[in-house]
């Protein structure tokens, strides 16, 4: 339900395969769903070895393939590279390709670097590429996290309060729009109760959270979510309902 889009309803299906790596993490997983209209979400994780994961996401809309989005990811012993494609066609010479490398100096220090590189013909020349710096301090119960770069500045911090408290803050800065963004999220969990809680607060007048409930000893799980902004009168509200 939605007061931005009309509502409706989706249907979804997940299938996990056999190949596991731990007691709840098991490849491949497909992810799809589909709404009356046709139009569609595809989603396929795969963990090829300890190293190395890939995932694909494909969406079509008004019967149109509409979005692609494809990462691979390789875990070292003290680093980190990724690589991302998104929306690539050949024929008409567009796309988005971002690459990243982080390595970690100490214990509890990291740095990397990243760069996304876009080609589109309403770009002035054609293409454009945008370098970023980043750094990751790793504390005891909390992580402190930076990017700088030709785009903005974004900084995090996240803080594990307790064994059912999560909080994290985030400042997004666009230097080109001069614009920036505040956040404010929490995580509560209640093991005993088999509930989960998160919300966020945003300076943009956003607010949202999610309810997830498992109703045991029945095989099924309760989802709920809501997002709301107050200045514009917006308002979303969803319902799942997962079995399994």
């Amino acid at each position: 339900m939605s007061s931005l889009t009309p509502s409706g309803y989706r249907f979804g299906a997940t299938y996990v395969g056999t190949h596991q790596y731990g007691p709840a993490e098991s490849y491949p997983v497909l992810i799809g769903d589909i709404d009356p209209a046709g139009n569609l979400n595809a989603n396929i994780y795969h963990r090829f070895n300890d190293n190395l994961v890939a995932k694909f996401q494909a969406q079509v809309q008004n019967n149109k393939y509409t979005a692609s989005h494809f990462v691979s990811e390789y875990r070292g012993k003290i680093f980190t590279s990724a690589l991302t494609l998104a929306n690539i066609d050949i024929l008409n010479d567009t796309g988005v390709a971002v690459a990243h490398y982080l390595q970690s100096v100490t214990k509890s220090i990291a740095l990397g670097a990243e760069i996304a590189y876009q080609r589109n013909p309403q770009i002035p020349g054609g293409q454009i590429a945008v370098v970023s710096l980043a750094a990751r301090y790793t504390g005891n119960d909390y992580t402190l996290t930076g990017t700088l770069g030709g785009a903005g500045l974004n900084v995090c911090y996240y803080q594990k309060a307790s064994e059912q408290l999560q909080i994290g803050v985030e400042l997004e800065t666009n230097l080109r729009m001069q614009e920036s963004v505040a956040s404010v999220g929490y995580q509560i969990d209640l093991p005993k109760a088999d509930l989960v809680f998160k919300g966020m607060v945003d300076s943009n007048w956003n607010v949202g959270a999610t309810l997830e409930k498992k109703l045991l000893p029945m095989p099924f799980s309760l989802t709920l979510s809501g997002m709301l902004n107050h200045q514009k009168n917006q308002f979303r509200l969803g319902l799942g309902f997962v079995i399994g």
